[in-house]
């Protein structure tokens, strides 16, 4: 059992969660994620390990709740528990000075986006930086970013919050400029990292992606989270998570989360009636 130490509300929706893991916080590294099960019958999910303290011995994640579990997990609080959590999974990503990167985080993504953008950061990289949401609500890490940021933009889709747009908008402007970026990270919706990638493909960029595909065991066992990257097969759990944004097919991985749409939009309904999140 892995005892939660603290679990705070950042936006409407998400949540930020430090959870006791003493071993994971000792081996983990950027990019990498963990699967959890709150409760001996619940449903495992993947979630990014944001940050660790070795010291303190924890892990930190962030997560929005918009399914059963999502939500149950929102409602626990210090003290309480989580009855399996295994990691760190995935492989970590590749971390050097490249030298000018844009680091694009759509939504939640921006969660995943931190740490990798903080440990560029460290190996000298200057980061440019551009979060998205659909609005100010679900703005998170603006702080974070921002101070490991040579820049920060923020766009909103309604306008509530810095620019009104998407976020492939100040990616264009930014790859335009010269000197070009030598790399870009785009983390979000599917929808998002594919038109992501369509920018930086014009300019010939580098562009790296992490996928949130259906996942299950972790192990490559499931099949559940495979997808087509070039001419092979892929599992992200074991594979990834992290892929040449201009390899993989979104469009094929878009259809396949799609599966699934209709059935979480109303567990999402019912998690919100039974639980009286907002």
């Amino acid at each position: 059992m892995n005892k939660i130490i603290e679990n705070l509300q950042l936006s409407d929706e998400t949540f930020r969660m430090k959870v006791h893991a003493p071993l994971i916080a000792e081996e983990r590294k950027a990019g990498q994620f963990i699967i959890l099960q709150v409760h001996e019958k619940g449903e495992r999910i993947p979630l990014t390990i944001v940050d660790s303290d070795e010291k303190e011995g924890s892990i930190t994640l962030i997560f929005q709740a918009i399914g059963k579990t999502t939500h149950l997990l929102a409602n626990l609080g210090e003290g309480d528990s989580i009855a399996h959590l295994v990691g760190p999974l995935g492989n970590p990503t590749h971390i050097e000075n490249f030298g000018k990167v844009i680091c694009v985080g759509g939504g939640i993504g921006t969660a995943p986006l931190y740490p990798i953008a903080k440990s560029l950061k460290g190996a000298g990289n200057k980061i440019y930086s551009i979060i998205g949401a659909r609005r100010k609500g679900l703005v998170i890490l603006e702080k974070e970013m921002k101070e490991i940021s040579e820049e920060l933009i923020i766009t909103t889709d309604d306008g509530s919050c810095g620019l009104k747009g998407l976020v492939t908008e100040p990616l264009r402007e930014l790859s335009q400029k010269t000197p070009k970026p030598d790399l870009v990270i785009a983390i979000g919706p599917a929808i998002m990292m594919k038109a992501c990638c369509e920018v930086t493909k014009e300019f010939n960029i580098p562009t790296l992606v992490s996928l949130n595909t259906i996942m299950i065991d972790g192990t490559g066992m499931c099949g559940g989270c495979r997808v087509n990257v070039g001419s092979e097969v892929k599992f992200v759990c074991v594979d990834g998570p992290e892929f040449d944004g201009h390899k993989v097919d979104f469009d094929n991985m878009i259809k396949r989360l799609a599966a699934y749409k209709k059935f979480e939009d109303d567990e999402h309904h019912r998690c919100h009636m039974k639980l009286g999140i907002k």
